[in-house]
């Protein structure tokens, strides 16, 4: 059911070859192309992924990420409401960035949104910072649409390959000024410490369950300690639980994504947590607004909402749904 690939198998020739062959000027050409929302070569995509990987290998599960920096929320697809965010937000690389994962499935163009942001990463490694959500996994995309348009737009599941390899390479979470702790979903009853997250093997599939599971799957809920989640991955954590870590931790704040909030963003546990979400208009009918959090070399915090792109600008939608659920 699953496919295999990897581009470890690659000879060292052939990813020397494949490295040297990725110019800043090439990376230049494929960002102005995302941009427009239109796609690039397979082989190009190939190139990219190899010269992305190299920079994740060297980034920690716990990124340290400097102020100031725009902190974003859930993506999913939504490429012209991307670029929407890059207006209100500022653009690459004039401005650091950090999203919180979930950069596929849903929206109509997952493909041209996760390139894009890769080809950004790729080209400015140290003003972009991407962390794994829980659609970055082989299993979900296969079912919630990521899978499908890599195949309606490229005619084979390669392009597929290549980015779900890359998702195993993603960071888990990060740290902005070791006081804010980003992370897509939440806490596991399994880590008390920053320290336990650095140690996670995190370059494989996203396990059923586990500490690398409930980091990408958990939620805060208005609860004492820990709860089963109905989502039937992570955990419910209470406010018990957001207060300890932040304590054990000495972090002011843990901010994440992973839940639709109607307006752009929640504060949880007398502002000890805080959720984002960056995908406007989500599925292109829920009608919420979106938001960034903007955070300043002081630290201090300021939200920018935006609205889903014009109908004008964003053209007319691919006809092809995903399913329905509750993710």
């Amino acid at each position: 059911f699953f496919f295999s690939f990897s581009l470890s198998r690659l000879t060292l020739d052939e990813r020397a070859t494949m490295e040297v062959a990725v110019t800043n000027g090439d990376l230049d050409r494929q960002i102005e192309t995302l941009r427009q929302c239109m796609l690039i070569s397979e082989t190009d995509v190939k190139l990219l992924c190899s010269r992305a990987r190299e920079i994740f290998l060297e980034e920690s599960n716990v990124q340290r990420v400097n102020a100031p920096v725009v902190i974003c929320g859930d993506i999913h697809g939504q490429h012209f409401d991307l670029m929407e965010l890059f207006k209100v937000g500022g653009d690459v690389p004039s401005c650091n960035y950090l999203f919180m994962g979930d950069f596929v499935d849903r929206g109509y163009y997952s493909v041209e949104t996760f390139l894009l942001l890769l080809a950004l990463k790729t080209r400015y490694p140290n003003r972009i910072t991407l962390l794994r959500g829980n659609h970055e996994s082989r299993q979900i995309t296969q079912v919630y649409g990521f899978y499908d348009e890599c195949l309606r737009k490229y005619g084979s599941s390669n392009v597929w390959e290549y980015c779900t390899e890359i998702f195993d390479f993603l960071t888990l979470s990060a740290l902005v000024d070791d006081k804010i702790f980003c992370v897509h979903g939440g806490l596991s009853p399994s880590i008390n410490t920053l320290d336990q997250i650095r140690t996670i093997d995190r370059r494989i599939e996203v396990p059923h369950e586990g500490p690398m599971c409930d980091l990408l799957w958990s939620d805060p809920e208005d609860i004492e300690g820990w709860a089963l989640s109905p989502r039937g991955a992570g955990y419910l954590f209470g406010t018990d639980v957001a207060s300890k870590f932040n304590e054990a931790n000495n972090i002011e704040l843990i901010c994440r994504a992973h839940q639709l909030v109607m307006e752009g963003y929640k504060w949880h546990f007398n502002n000890a947590a805080l959720t984002v979400w960056s995908a406007p208009n989500y599925c292109y009918r829920c009608g919420n607004v979106a938001a960034i959090l903007k955070v300043d070399e002081h630290l201090h915090h300021s939200f920018t909402i935006f609205q889903a792109a014009p109908a004008d600008i964003r053209g007319a939608e691919p006809k092809k749904l995903q399913p329905d659920y509750f993710l």
